[in-house]
């Protein structure tokens, strides 16, 4: 009795766990950004550097999408193309003035995404972890809005 119950909750276990993503490292700030804080929700991931001029003009875009999508559940997150880590992220981030989450940790694996050569590229990802589409160049609130309203309805 005393196995078949240990076998039960083994798997039940493993069950419960395994539907649990992995979290996705450290923000630009050193706080650990938890899988639930992203997965289940529309994704906007956009790729910067300090030395790209076009990332630099849509971050104040990305910003206002940050503010304006939180209460709807669509999150925009920023990777630096460079890999800066630590206290050079986070001084790049303060820069150029991002407000948005900006991971440490490239994500691309996780999704699938192929290395870009150009920037700013954006993915966006929809609630099921699915890419979506694939924006390169710079981005406004209003064409990153229609692209996600009409993904949401397709």
């Amino acid at each position: 009795m005393a196995r078949r119950l240990a076998a039960v909750l083994a798997i039940t276990a493993s069950l419960l766990l395994g539907g649990c993503g992995a979290d996705y490292g450290v923000d630009q700030h050193g706080n650990t950004v938890k899988a639930e804080q992203i997965e289940g929700h529309w994704l906007v991931l956009n790729y910067w550097a300090e030395w790209c001029g076009p990332c630099r003009t849509e971050i104040p875009e990305l910003n206002a999408a940050a503010k304006q999508w939180a209460a709807d559940g669509v999150k925009v997150v920023g990777v630096n193309f460079d890999g800066l880590q630590g206290q050079d992220l986070k001084q790049a981030a303060e820069t150029l003035g991002i407000g948005f989450t900006v991971l440490a940790q490239d994500p691309a694996e996780r999704y699938d995404l192929p290395r870009s050569e150009a920037l700013p590229v954006t993915y966006i990802i929809d609630d099921k972890g699915k890419v979506r589409e694939q924006l390169m160049g710079e981005q406004t609130l209003e064409g990153l809005q229609a692209k996600i309203k009409a993904l949401k309805g397709a």
